[in-house]
């Protein structure tokens, strides 16, 4: 069924005021989930919500979280999200970066004490107003094995890149760093569908076509399926967006990463606090003149855009391309959403007296 944006915005926000956020950052927060649905990842919009508000629920969300710098210098610092919704908290501390930027050419902050982000373009999509690159990681619930392991000691730890561009639309890359991201194993499971092979290992590390595998003890694999495919690269990514997302900021990181699902308990002796976020801005114009390279941008673009496609293909994309296109359509024509999470809303609306 469609829903339009402004009726989802609308319930959304609703749902995040009745759990104590203040009208502004549930207005925010709001705006990132929605983001994700528009952009076609929906597995990271209202899907996740009625899971933000378990998460509440048993106490491991601050609804009204008092975010803060705890450390800083003039191109860096540090943020503790103070347990609030990482929709808020993430957007705060891309914002630290972008200042600093303004001040000195670049601007990098690391976050700890956060939860789930949403998409991870989201964050570093908000640099290009600026006339600067963006980029977003986030460390996320170990649900992948490293290469030649059958322990999930990983999350699925995304990296987004947002370059501006003149003419043409911006460069957005937004990828995990999985072969898969567990929201599309959470799509297939909705529809009863299997998982293609080199997405999961079972228990016993196996290849395995079962899109329930993860629940049933197995693993999501690294970027590159396993070692003959490139994995070993995909581990690495991985490895590197925890490092600098929870390490680096004193977030938890690799198997003490706190699971986003409500009814499991975070490891009852954590090497940080919360999730661990890491954010970049890089000022064009510290490197060469605004103008001058996003008119170079666009040339970059237009001869990827023009290289021969192979046969069968219509066109070669370039990053963000899907995600934009098909927001002009479900701005216009609505989202869908598919029945069990719609099911799943109509019972979160019924909880707090709202109707979706």
């Amino acid at each position: 069924m469609l829903f339009s944006y402004s009726k989802l915005f609308q319930f959304t926000k609703s749902i995040l005021l009745k759990i104590g956020c203040t009208e502004n950052e549930a207005i925010l927060a709001a705006d990132v989930l929605l983001s994700a649905d528009l952009r076609g990842v929906d597995s990271h919009g209202v899907a996740r919500l009625s899971g933000y508000v378990r998460l509440w629920e048993k106490g491991r969300i601050n609804s009204q979280p008092n975010i803060r710098l705890v450390h800083e210098t003039p191109s860096t610092a540090v943020v503790d999200g103070d347990s609030g919704l990482g929709l808020v908290v993430a957007p705060y501390a891309m914002n630290v970066a972008i200042e600093k930027a303004k001040n000195v050419g670049t601007g990098w902050v690391a976050v700890k004490n956060s939860n789930h982000y949403g998409i991870a373009g989201y964050h570093s999509m908000m640099a290009l107003e600026h006339d600067m690159i963006g980029i977003s990681l986030t460390n996320a619930s170990p649900l992948v094995s490293p290469t030649f392991s059958k322990e999930r000691l990983l999350g699925t730890n995304p990296i987004s890149v947002a370059i501006p561009a003149d003419k043409q639309p911006a460069f957005v890359a937004d990828m995990a760093t999985t072969t898969a991201a567990n929201g599309k194993l959470e799509i297939l499971q909705r529809k009863n569908l299997e998982a293609p092979i080199g997405w999961v290992q079972d228990k016993e590390g196996h290849p395995t076509a079962d899109s329930n595998g993860v629940k049933k003890g197995g693993a999501l694999l690294p970027l590159g399926g396993d070692r003959e495919h490139g994995s070993h690269k995909g581990y690495a990514l991985g490895a590197i967006v925890d490092i600098l997302s929870a390490v680096l900021s004193g977030a938890n990181y690799g198997p003490w990463v706190p699971p986003f699902v409500a009814f499991l308990e975070p490891d009852p002796n954590p090497v940080g606090e919360g999730i661990g976020h890491f954010f970049g801005a890089m000022r064009i114009d510290a490197f060469r003149p605004a103008e001058e390279f996003k008119k170079h941008m666009d040339t970059w673009i237009e001869r990827f855009r023009k290289a021969a496609p192979v046969e069968g293909q219509e066109k070669v994309l370039i990053p963000g391309d899907p995600e934009r296109e098909l927001e002009a359509t479900r701005r216009t024509d609505g989202i869908p959403l598919l029945a069990p999470v719609e099911e799943d809303l109509r019972l979160l609306g019924n909880k707090f007296g709202l109707e979706l």
